[in-house]
């Protein structure tokens, strides 16, 4: 297989318990993130990696392929690497269970990055920031990146930071989209990476990446994503889907 994609589904959280199977118009957000996933024209498969008997049991109820994985990792990238450990595949693409929003096109186009530029081991994705408010949230990550679009670095505060007299129209703030792709050698390098002091600072495991030398890809989309963490979050979700549903209609 060229390209796989897994979901890493976990049950508990400390903000929003069991948020994976909250309930989006009759649907739990995991088959809506599995269902856009599904529409990807890059993906050779497409894998819900659970961690607990309820989430593989809501899976496969609404026809996903899943499997269980052990229930002592403590980040989706060692589920992911557990499920694509034997199996021979170029590409995994990581793709989060709480975007209920995610595009098919996203993860076609960080696919399609790695498997036309064999010196790109990780990719993801940036979007232009459009509302000062997601430029001063910390939970809204930023990113910016060289002449060749490789990250510079990620961070929770404004970057790059808007010296006195500079012209704010002449720059362009990029939000980062947490939705990965790597090879699968180099998903094994970045799991046995050591944590560093930036990655503990800004708490973004990204980090760990550029602290030890190695690139990332960035590249931009014009399509947005929610990453739910809160039930209010869950409720802008709501909010846009039926927005959509009623443009589509009128």
């Amino acid at each position: 297989m060229d390209v796989i994609g897994v979901i890493p589904a976990r049950y508990s959280s400390t903000r929003f318990q069991a948020k994976v199977l909250a309930d989006i118009m009759g649907k739990p957000m995991l088959q809506h993130v599995w269902e856009r996933a599904k529409q990807s024209r890059m993906l050779d498969d497409l894998i819900i990696a659970c961690d607990n008997e309820i989430i593989l049991k809501a899976a496969c109820e609404f026809g996903a392929k899943a499997v269980m994985t052990s229930k002592e990792h403590t980040c989706g990238t060692d589920r992911i690497s557990e499920v694509v450990n034997p199996l021979d595949v170029k590409i995994i693409i990581n793709i989060q269970a709480d975007e209920p929003l995610v595009h098919s096109m996203m993860i076609d186009s960080v696919a399609r990055a790695l498997l036309e530029d064999k010196m790109i081991n990780m990719a993801t994705l940036m979007k232009k920031i459009e509302d000062v408010s997601e430029l001063l949230d910390p939970n809204v990550v930023k990113v910016v990146v060289d002449k060749n679009n490789f990250a510079l670095y990620f961070s929770r505060a404004p970057i790059p930071y808007l010296a006195p007299n500079a012209e704010i129209d002449q720059v362009t703030y990029y939000k980062h989209i947490g939705l990965y792709g790597y090879t699968k050698d180099f998903l094994f390098t970045y799991k046995n990476l050591p944590v560093s002091n930036l990655e503990k600072t800004e708490k973004l495991e990204q980090l760990r990446v550029l602290a030890e030398g190695f690139k990332i890809k960035v590249i931009q989309t014009q399509f947005d994503t929610i990453g739910v963490d809160t039930p209010e979050d869950l409720e802008r979700v709501l909010w846009q889907l039926k927005k959509g549903l009623t443009n589509a209609s009128g």
